[in-house]
């Protein structure tokens, strides 16, 4: 199953997008691959889909983070609202953000975000 939580192959979701084989249509089609890349350590892909205005010199992940969930909570025309879940040795926790994006170059790109 994919990680961004659709029911649905990795392969045929998040992972095409990782691939190349195809772009983000939405916001929240972005923000669902690009939370499937934390969860599988593409940082390439983190990367391909960061603004580079905004983009941190690092991207490495989390390896001792282990992603268990994504809720889409609100989403706007460039925006989206997620809570995402992780467990790690120091105990479970949630990530709130409402995300902004903007297409760059013909394909959507995330800005950045506020953390609740």
């Amino acid at each position: 199953m994919c990680p961004c939580d659709l029911d649905r192959a990795y392969a045929d979701c998040c992972g095409a997008l990782h691939r190349g084989d195809r772009q983000a249509v939405t916001p929240v089609e972005l923000m669902r691959s690009r939370y499937a890349a934390f969860a599988v350590g593409d940082t390439f892909y983190l990367t391909r889909t960061w603004h580079p205005r905004t983009r941190p010199d690092d991207l490495s992940t989390e390896r001792h983070v282990r992603w268990t969930g994504l809720t889409i909570l609100a989403e706007g025309d460039d925006t989206v609202d997620f809570e995402a879940r992780w467990i790690s040795p120091d105990g479970d926790g949630a990530l709130r953000e409402h995300s902004r994006f903007v297409r760059r170059g013909g394909r959507w790109v995330y800005v950045d975000g506020d953390v609740a």
